[in-house]
């Protein structure tokens, strides 16, 4: 018996529709306490704040470049010159015998003037 490949690849069809876009557009206005999350300390972070004058933040999903440069300027008080996004995924954990993931989340690099610096320490 031959099955129908015109009414699975509806259903799959119709299943990938079913699931929302990561890249909605919304007129939600973020406040910048809500866009930056948290500050990215880590080695290559710090190498770039010190030679390259460039600070990594965890940041809003819905952000974009220009609510994260808005955002800085307005918590930190530096002018930014460059802002350069990432969406990265969540990566596979295990616990025991469960599979789970982390969260996706979304990282933001941000290059400021060169007389502007941001003190975490």
């Amino acid at each position: 018996m031959v099955r129908s490949r015109t009414k699975r690849s509806w259903r799959a069809k119709k299943r990938r529709e079913a699931k929302p876009s990561p890249h909605v557009t919304t007129s939600l206005t973020l406040e910048s306490h809500q866009i930056i999350l948290r500050p990215l300390v880590t080695e290559k972070g710090i190498h770039r704040s010190t030679k390259l004058n460039q600070y990594s933040f965890e940041i809003n999903r819905l952000a974009t470049k220009s609510d994260v440069r808005r955002a800085i300027e307005d918590l930190f008080n530096v002018k930014v010159t460059h802002v350069a996004t990432q969406n990265r995924r969540g990566k596979v954990r295990r616990t025991r015998f469960r599979a789970g993931r982390t969260k996706d989340w979304k990282k933001a690099i941000v290059k400021l003037d060169s007389e502007s610096r941001i003190n975490f320490f």
